[in-house]
């Protein structure tokens, strides 16, 4: 039987990188999922690839109105959600540290990395509980747990979103509800290629992984696990898939 074989997923961000990836594989485990991006056109066609009767609905994670009408239309199609993945987000060349980086850079990283985290939780969370228990699964970052400098925009973000991980786990626990979050190194997204070779901050960061450079699916492997009846017993956690760089 399939890992994930009679469960609905909802995926934000799900139309490139990590989340397409995702999508991909929760499909190919059984799941039915919806999309949830931004981006139309990427939505369809991680829907498109990702096949299983997966949905793609334009979201925007930061507009709680839009955020609810693609949760509502998730459950409306297929009548419960098992899997809520918190992946919209990301960074921008623009980041720096607390003394230099643009404030609009810094409201940017935390509307749409913790706030939409937030958003998720606050309208997600409730259609897991009428499900009988779930899965969420947030997107923290590496550089929430070590020191990057030149990055304080996303490492705020992305520390609050390990924080609210934990905190969400406790409240949660009596009905079932399993939080955690996924704490990733560089991965090598198109997008994140691009951040790599502007900042020699994160060249010499992606240089130092012992394990070699971290692909999209490497996160979503981690994500199947935590979305699956495996992880069971896991809550609260934010779990490193760094290539050992936050131990090296």
């Amino acid at each position: 039987m399939a890992r994930l074989d009679g469960k609905v997923a909802f995926i934000t961000g799900a139309g490139t990188g990590i989340g397409r990836a995702t999508a991909v594989l929760f499909a190919r485990e059984g799941a039915k999922l919806a999309i949830a991006d931004i981006d139309a056109a990427a939505g369809e066609e991680s829907a498109h690839l990702a096949g299983n009767g997966a949905i793609a609905i334009r979201t925007d994670v930061t507009d709680p109105d839009s955020l609810q009408n693609a949760i509502r239309q998730t459950v409306g199609l297929f009548g419960r959600l098992d899997v809520l993945h918190n992946n919209a987000g990301g960074s921008t060349a623009a980041d720096n540290t607390a003394v230099e980086a643009p404030l609009d850079e810094f409201w940017r990283a935390i509307k749409l990395d913790l706030f939409g985290t937030f958003l998720g939780c606050r309208l997600g969370i409730p259609e897991l509980i009428k499900s009988g228990g779930g899965s969420v699964i947030n997107m923290s970052s590496n550089v929430a747990l070590m020191g990057v400098p030149g990055r304080d925009c996303y490492t705020a973000a992305k520390g609050g979103i390990a924080a609210i991980t934990r905190s969400l786990a406790v409240a949660y626990a009596p009905q079932k509800v399993r939080v955690n979050a996924i704490a990733p190194s560089a991965t090598m997204t198109a997008r994140v290629r691009a951040l790599v070779a502007a900042n020699p901050a994160l060249t010499k960061l992606a240089e130092s992984h012992l394990l070699g450079l971290i692909e999209p699916e490497d996160i979503a492997a981690t994500a199947l696990y935590l979305a699956s009846d495996e992880s069971r017993m896991v809550t609260g956690q934010v779990l490193r898939v760094d290539s050992g760089v936050t131990i090296s």
